[in-house]
């Protein structure tokens, strides 16, 4: 079987399994899940779709039920929609027939995850071109190899290139947002856009009084923000859908577009604007302030738990408060540290697997797991794999993340560059400060690596496991 039919299977497959096209009102796909979002989320039997050959494991979160494919998870997703009537990326059928859920503090929280996941995972692309570009520029400059020249035209380039992608990115954000919330995506763009513009840019910085149809509006710089687009989007949805609604087919085309920016500008200037800008803060400020709580046991305490946050999908909040202090200040001593220690344990656990694990089979399993960590940065199959098949692996992947992250805090190590994969490349985004706080954030990861693979290879298997015994 081709690797193309063994998609197309795949995907056939796990399309019967959640109960057809008629039961998906959305689906998407991030770096190793196909997201489905479905009108009856009983329909699925959990075992059933675990036991489709090529499906990793399963997980719900935020609303979604997510289906772990691996590292050809985009491919399996091509042959999902080049065979049936899904649109990628956007609704395809009317929200009339989905079940109505009680409102609950659980659903609000799962709803609002939902749609910082929904508008953040589809930017991610982004944020890896613009990190790797800036990585280069801090590994290439004069703060380290000194190849490049602050003023050559290669060091300059590569700068506003990074810079680039972080900066606009509330244009970006109104896009993804778009999408996500059913908004003619280039309005969302327009949006982001006359957010970010050097006219208001500019009257942020010098202060000036400003209104918005004799409103006044608390002027803010809002570029590289994330919080103020997002759910200036979500409310611009209902609002340009009211206009959709009662104007008549001939005016449409106009007036809907032009109507419904001309009402969000003070809602999204003058509220959602400066209230998204203060949460943003709030919450970094929150998370920053967790190193003063806890000392240098937040660092080894989050990278203990990263993984599983992110299984339960409980790590977006995180990765939004990361992203928050990466553009205010350039750089993160916390979630960043943490994320990256546990994402090279991951690689150790397998390691540590692969030398205690007889059986050919199992073997050769967790040897391809740790290439697809280390060298893919896909850590689901070792965590579905391993963790959650023999689940006392877990017991080196925690010990790993715990003791590279105790050493991390204990000399303050930061994250000058935001590099969003979990391969060996995001140690490079130790580089940027001194050699000191490169040095330590290699070593924390070394002792990550080195303690998950012993703690993993001596107590991460039962005594009667069949695995550890050669056939």
């Amino acid at each position: 079987m081709s690797k193309n039919e063994k998609n197309e299977r795949i995907a056939s497959e796990v399309l019967a399994a959640v109960g057809g096209e008629q039961n998906i009102t959305q689906v998407t796909h991030c770096m190793t899940r196909l997201r489905f979002n479905l009108k009856d989320a009983s329909i699925p039997q959990d075992d059933t779709v675990k036991a489709i050959d090529g499906v990793i494991g399963l997980t719900k979160s935020g609303g979604q039920y997510q289906v772990i494919i691996g590292q050809n998870v985009d491919k399996v997703y091509q042959a999902l929609i080049e065979n049936t009537n899904l649109k990628g990326e956007s609704m395809v059928s009317d929200e009339v027939d989905k079940p109505k859920e009680k409102r609950t503090w659980k659903t609000i929280g799962s709803a609002i995850l939902d749609g910082l996941a929904g508008s953040i995972t589809p930017a991610i692309p982004v944020m890896m071109a613009a990190s790797i570009f800036k990585m280069l520029t801090a590994v290439l400059g004069p703060d380290m190899l000194n190849i490049l020249s602050p003023t050559s035209d290669l060091y300059v380039l590569f700068t506003f290139v990074g810079d680039a992608g972080f900066y606009f990115f509330p244009v970006i954000l109104g896009y993804t947002a778009a999408k996500k919330f059913g908004v003619t995506p280039v309005l969302g763009m327009l949006l982001g856009a006359i957010m970010i513009h050097p006219t208001l840019v500019g009257m942020a910085a010098e202060g000036n009084a400003f209104t918005v149809y004799g409103i006044p509006c608390n002027v803010q710089n809002y570029a590289s923000t994330v919080f103020p687009i997002i759910m200036s989007v979500w409310v611009m949805s209902y609002v340009e859908k009211f206009f959709k609604r009662i104007l008549p087919d001939a005016l449409k085309v106009v007036f809907s577009p032009t109507l419904t920016i001309a009402v969000m500008l003070p809602i999204a200037l003058c509220a959602l604007g400066p209230l998204g800008s203060f949460l943003g803060t709030w919450v970094g400020e929150a998370l920053l302030g967790l190193d003063s709580v806890a000392g240098f046991l937040a660092i080894a305490i989050i990278a203990a738990l990263w993984q599983f946050l992110v299984m339960s999908g409980m790590h977006t909040i995180m990765i939004t408060s990361m992203i928050l202090i990466f553009a205010q200040s350039g750089k993160e001593g916390l979630v960043s540290v943490a994320a990256v220690v546990s994402s090279i344990a991951v690689s150790g656990m397998c390691l540590g697997a692969f030398l205690r694990i007889r059986n050919k089979e199992d073997k050769s399993l967790s040897f391809g797991y740790l290439v697809a960590a280390f060298i893919g940065g896909v850590s689901e199959p070792a965590l579905y794999g391993l963790g959650m098949k023999f689940k006392r692996p877990f017991i080196g992947l925690l010990a790993g993340g715990l003791a590279g992250g105790l050493y991390a805090g204990l000399t303050g190590v930061i994250s000058y560059t935001l590099v969003p994969v979990a391969s060996f490349l995001c140690m490079t985004g130790f580089a940027g400060g001194s050699t000191t706080n490169l040095v330590n954030g290699l070593v924390a990861c070394g002792i990550g690596f080195i303690v998950a693979a012993v703690v993993t290879y001596f107590f991460g298997f039962a005594k009667d496991e069949p695995a550890i015994e050669k056939k």
